[in-house]
């Protein structure tokens, strides 16, 4: 189907606050036109006296948009078409009951989200959920897709097995639960146990039988929208068939800390599966920072500003508190019937303030507390006993649940007691409905409310708050607000804030309410009235999908360009056809065996004992042993590791970082610089020993030429703080005034001498296999593969025929000029009291290294071209040139592969066409 080619706009302003600015102005003018234009999409569904009721209102705004759409937006004498949104949820706003065969009656069944995008008209929307039917048969699915689409609704068809498993299961004992920090199921651990990954086997179906639908449906360019905690395997399901996709996840409940998330056996899957969206969104800041938190310490992924970054693709967290349809409110207070409604109730409670607090009769409430509260209020203030009423809406829900029997129980229980105990044969304080009510009579209950009363022990939002505000506008009344409700931090400013459960706190506060002056009423009921009229639930949808496109455009901007994966079949090819090649191989990250270890807890002591992977050993071999191939390890770690694991093979080992060399069938010698400075040792030594100290976990590792403190396995956010506040001291103390390079790794701070980088020891190490070998056919063929640091990747541009730019500030080293063939052995450089010193008999104790002509020049952005070297040591065309990073997008190598197990596969191939394989 043809796309609406939505974003081909190339005129856009290249900060991102400046394209949001432009899209604001663009909505803004957008509307004017609409109304002069009399194209509004929600044309005739104005609100009548007569049809106030929820679901009516509903039902009139989804067959208005489908009026619209076929009378306006397809047309070609009008403005382009507008963007498809496509709003994918668990239910549908409507529900769907089989009169016949082929015969439906869909009835609206209008939640907090249909709520919420009423007002929504600047995208061309499509709803996607389940209808909440079981439809076994063909002829059935057909009718009934039919009869939606009249609503632009779209329906997912799940069988009873699945609703049971996913919806009744997973999503609501399981992920609900722990949502809003009540944990996981208690009562029976082993059945809980026993169900739950058939459970969650159902949650992941449920969510591809999501994906496929609106896969079926999606066109180019459109935005979709998946919602709540029981899609969030959709991200991932969405991107694995179409990764250019947009696509955002909004949660409408809490996000919980990663202590209560990583309880969760399918913790890390979850998160992996919601990271996979462009855009994830929150209700509050601190559910977005719980979130980003438990990517952080779950999956040792990279938390930023911006959200979570995972090999250089960042998926923006953020928040975005959800409104109401405000307008709805305020003119339904108006119309004659609310108004007569209102009138019935000031008459019946003429004399006393009315207290109100609507709820779904629900464990995470607070229904029991606020009545307590209230209670404890009266026996304080029996001046208040006949003067005020408290009216209770409880909402049922899920009454066949025995916690939820349990509490309706409870409260009712205490309902009857207080007024038992406070009430009089004409009155009592607490009128407590087990039902909800209908529009325009909790609209008429907002409106003559003294104080409402919401004390939830953890919300999402709670837009009861809102609603009630939006019909204050005459009564000016005080709303007191749980802090654990997602509406504090947006109306917390008006609102008398409380913790519910806290009794005396909560009633102090209904003492505060309801002696309040008429003033401060005022100034409160402005404050929150200016923001929920100005953040409307068509603003929070609008500014979700606005940011969402600026994502995409903002991550095609700020992610340097991704390498190509390397053709393997290129790069053998090359090999089988060159003279005399040259392998230059990493270690760690690149050439090790993985540590079996469940979840990403990480085996620490296994991981620190690198280990070649065994299924490397025959490839090695078959490559070491052809003589026009010469290999070289070249790693950060010690000589003795690289003995330990490569010694039996015919290659070069060059260890940290290249300081340090041998033929391994011969001694160690060092290539270190002449002169090279290491006073600075024992003081970085004495900083690094106490931070091991103060850092679980933590360790360091003291090595000829550097120190290096790692916090892979400690906290990473404790981690993080402790190497700042090592940097912070390091520069200002130890190494001031020393000639040191620090390189900050992914969880790790390194302290070497300058200049000892892997590309600045490249050439020296060249010059002294060419010497040992006594090469005389020029290297015209190079591979080189590794998971370097940054500060190392400068052997990647070593070879390379012609510069790039110096994109990552990276030094450059002066190539070949420092090649030559005469070597001169030399003292190597004193070792630092403290430091541990070879044995002057051990096998290390051969101090040869390579004189050049010219000094080494670490960072020089002059060079001499291999190319052009007068003797042709090297005689390597561009073509014939293979650098590939392992794991890091943002590189200076020309090629990239993704993992460890990419670089066995690649040397299996390429031992497999060495012509040592065929003897």
């Amino acid at each position: 189907m043809p796309g609406n080619k939505y974003n081909e706009d190339s005129k856009v302003p290249n900060t991102r606050v400046g394209r949001l600015l432009r899209e604001r102005e663009l909505r803004r003018n957008n509307r004017v036109h609409s109304f002069l234009d009399g194209n509004d999409v929600n044309r005739g569904i104005e609100i009548a006296d007569h049809d106030l009721s929820n679901n009516s209102y509903v039902e009139r705004y989804l067959e208005g948009a489908v009026q619209a759409l076929s009378e306006g937006w397809e047309r070609h004498d009008v403005r382009p078409t507008k963007q498809r949104l496509l709003v994918v949820a668990n239910r549908l706003p409507v529900s769907a009951i089989r009169r016949g065969e082929d015969s439906w009656s869909l009835e609206i069944s209008a939640g907090g989200l249909v709520s919420a995008l009423l007002g929504v008209k600047e995208f061309e929307a499509r709803w996607i959920g389940w209808a909440g039917v079981n439809v076994p048969d063909e002829a059935g699915q057909r009718s009934l897709t039919k009869a939606l689409a009249e609503k632009r609704c779209i329906p997912v068809f799940l069988d009873e097995e699945i609703v049971h498993q996913y919806y009744n299961g997973y999503c609501n004992n399981i992920l609900w639960p722990l949502f809003h920090y009540l944990g996981l199921p208690q009562e029976d651990r082993l059945a809980t146990t026993r169900s739950f990954q058939s459970q969650f086997t159902a949650y992941k179906k449920a969510n591809q039988m999501f994906a496929d639908v609106v896969n079926k449906h999606y066109e180019d360019g459109d935005v979709v929208w998946c919602h709540d905690y029981h899609l969030m395997f959709l991200p991932k399901c969405l991107k694995d068939c179409n990764s250019k996709m947009k696509v955002g996840w909004f949660l409408h409940t809490p996000f919980p800390s990663s202590e209560i998330h990583r309880t969760l056996p399918s913790r890390s899957e979850l998160l992996r599966a919601v990271l996979a969206a462009d855009l994830v969104g929150f209700h509050t800041y601190d559910y977005a920072r719980h979130f980003v938190s438990a990517c952080t310490r779950i999956l040792g992924l990279e938390g930023t500003p911006e959200g979570v970054e995972d090999q250089g693709r960042l998926t923006r967290v953020a928040a975005f508190p959800i409104g109401i349809d405000s307008e709805r409110f305020i003119h339904a207070v108006e119309v004659d019937h609310v108004q007569r409604r209102i009138k019935e109730l000031k008459e019946r409670f003429a004399g006393r303030k009315v207290m109100l607090g609507v709820d779904r009769l629900d464990m995470i409430k607070g229904i029991p507390q606020k009545i307590l509260a209230f209670e404890k209020f009266l026996e304080e203030n029996p001046q208040w006993h006949d003067k005020v009423v408290l009216l209770q809406i409880a909402v049922p829900t899920r009454t066949d649940v025995p916690e939820y029997q349990k509490l309706t129980s409870q409260v009712h229980e205490i309902v009857g007691r207080i007024n038992g105990r406070f009430g009089t044969l004409t009155a009592v304080p607490i009128h407590h409905l087990d039902r909800s009510l209908d529009f325009h009579d909790l609209c008429a209950l907002y409106s003559v409310t003294d104080v409402a009363l919401v004390t939830s022990l953890r919300d999402g939002m709670n837009l009861v708050s809102y609603e009630f505000v939006a019909c204050q506008d005459s009564k000016k009344g005080v709303l007191i607000l749980s802090e654990f409700a997602g509406a504090a931090q947006s109306l917390g400013a008006g609102a008398l804030l409380v913790n519910p459960w806290n009794i005396t706190e909560v009633a102090a506060a209904i003492g505060q309410a309801l002696n309040m002056p008429a003033d401060e009423r005022e100034k409160r009921h402005r404050h929150n009235f200016e923001h929920v009229t100005t953040h409307t639930a068509q603003q929070w949808a609008e500014f979700f999908v606005s940011e969402l496109n600026d994502t995409v455009i903002e991550a095609q901007q700020r992610i340097r360009k991704v390498p190509p994966q390397i053709v393997i079949s290129d790069a053998i090819r090359r090999y089988q056809e060159s003279k005399n090649r040259l392998l230059i191989l990493g270690f760690s990250g690149t050439l090790t065996a993985p540590v079996d270890s469940p979840g990403r807890r990480g085996d620490q002591i296994k991981e620190m004992e690198l280990k070649l992977h065994p299924d490397l050993k025959g490839p090695l071999s078959m490559l070491c042993n052809d003589p026009n191939t010469t290999i070289v390890v070249l790693s950060g770690s010690p000589r003795t590791v690289l003995d330990d694991n490569f010694g039996d093979y015919n290659m070069w080992l060059a260890a940290e970082n290249g300081m340090f060399l041998r033929c391994t069938r011969g001694a160690w010698m060092t290539t270190m610089p002449e002169h090279l400075n290491m006073d600075w040792v024992d003081s970085v030594k004495h900083v690094f020993e106490y931070f091991t100290e103060r850092t679980p976990r933590s360790h360091f590792e003291h090595r000829e030429t550097s120190l290096v403190w790692s916090y892979k396995y400690s906290d990473v956010e404790f981690g993080r703080l402790q190497a700042r506040d090592m940097l912070q001291h390091l520069w200002t103390g130890p190494i001031s005034n020393s000639s040191v390079d620090v390189v900050q790794g992914g969880r790790s701070v390194e302290v070497r001498a300058v200049g000892v980088t892997k590309g600045a020891a490249i050439d020296r190490i060249l010059g002294e296999i060419v010497h040992g070998k006594s090469i005389g056919t020029p290297i015209d063929y190079v591979l080189c593969i590794g998971h370097f640091l940054g500060k190392d990747e400068d052997v990647y541009t070593f070879f390379e025929p012609e510069l790039p730019p110096d994109s990552l500030g990276l030094s450059r080293t002066k190539g070949t000029e420092a090649i030559k063939l005469s070597v001169d052995k030399r003292v190597a450089p004193k070792i630092p009291s403290g430091r541990t010193s070879p044995k002057p008999h051990s096998k290390y104790h051969h101090n040869h290294f390579i004189s050049s002509d010219k000094k080494l020049t670490s960072g020089s952005s002059k060079r001499v071209s291999p190319e052009s070297t007068s003797w042709n040591v090297l005689d390597l065309k561009k073509e014939n040139y293979f650098s590939c990073a392992v794991g890091r997008t943002r590189t200076n190598a020309r090629y990239l592969l993704n993992s460890p197990d990419d670089v066995i596969a690649f040397l299996k191939e390429l031992a497999k066409a060495s012509p040592s394989s065929s003897n």
